[in-house]
């Protein structure tokens, strides 16, 4: 019967004990960096109204959970619950004003100006994901 031996340096060993250690913290660095790089990507898209108004509170991320159905790591870009006040001075729920911007309505003729979707560039993630990792990793993977 043949045998195989591989000698490895007992650095390396340590270092990928400390990475099986630490997934879960790592992935959440990941993750976080990918919500904030959409985070800012949804600010930067808002349509014009709603720019300069107190819009842009209403609109946060998440912690960092992991879910307990498939154990993913996860983070949202979210329109909280809150009021958007226009320049007349009428309060409406956050929410809807971004779905009404988002989806537009065919019976008022407000266009669509998608801005939430739009913002979730998988490049520009995937990017701060790579980046994300190797700080957390301490450059062991570049």
């Amino acid at each position: 019967m043949a045998k195989f031996q591989v000698k490895m340096p007992t650095e390396l060993i340590k270092e990928v004990e400390k990475l099986e250690k630490d997934t879960e913290k790592i992935c959440g660095e990941m993750v976080k960096a990918g919500a904030q790089v959409a985070y800012k990507n949804v600010l930067n898209n808002l349509p014009a109204p709603l720019k300069n108004s107190n819009f842009k509170n209403c609109i946060c991320v998440s912690k960092v959970y992991k879910t307990p159905s498939d154990g993913a790591i996860n983070a949202k870009v979210m329109v909280v619950d809150g009021y958007y006040t226009n320049h007349l001075g009428k309060k409406t729920p956050a929410p809807l004003v971004a779905n009404l911007f988002e989806y537009g309505r065919h019976n008022h003729h407000y266009p669509q100006q998608k801005f939430f979707r739009k913002s979730f560039k998988k490049k520009q993630i995937t990017d701060a994901f790579y980046t994300a990792f190797v700080k957390a990793t301490g450059g062991m993977f570049k």
